[in-house]
């Protein structure tokens, strides 16, 4: 198991779901809840505020996307199945996934995920520190 990214091509979710009318609606959905819950989006990296059209959405788990046999997407993920992260912190987010050979073999892609984001953003507030004190 990997929880590394998939090269691009031929990958259905990829090249498919993620340009379907389904995700689209979802991410839509996505950020009109958590602007009802909290009142802002923030990416989960660096805490930077962002809007639908600013922040890109990672999917910490894939639960809920399904493709029928007709080849419609179905996007039922649960809210907490996806986060909103900037794009920098997005690329970030899965060049650390794919290079640490500990995140890319653990046994879920959630918990490979948490921990990524949470290394980046012990990371992050260990630069702002050093960056302030100069």
């Amino acid at each position: 198991m990997s929880n590394g990214r998939k090269p691009s091509g031929g990958n259905q979710y990829r090249t498919g779901y993620l340009s379907s009318p389904a995700w689209h609606q979802r991410r839509r959905a996505w950020f009109a809840e958590e602007e009802r819950r909290h009142g802002i989006v923030r990416c989960a990296v660096c805490s930077r505020r962002g809007t639908l059209k600013t922040l890109e959405l990672h999917h910490v788990d894939y639960r809920g996307v399904r493709q029928t046999a007709e080849g419609r997407w179905i996007a039922e993920e649960p809210h907490e199945d996806l986060v909103a992260v900037d794009p920098r912190c997005h690329t970030w987010l899965h060049q650390l996934i794919d290079r640490d050979p500990v995140l890319r073999g653990l046994v879920g892609r959630r918990q490979a995920n948490l921990q990524a984001i949470s290394r980046l953003r012990s990371k992050i507030t260990q630069q702002l520190k050093e960056w302030i004190t100069k």
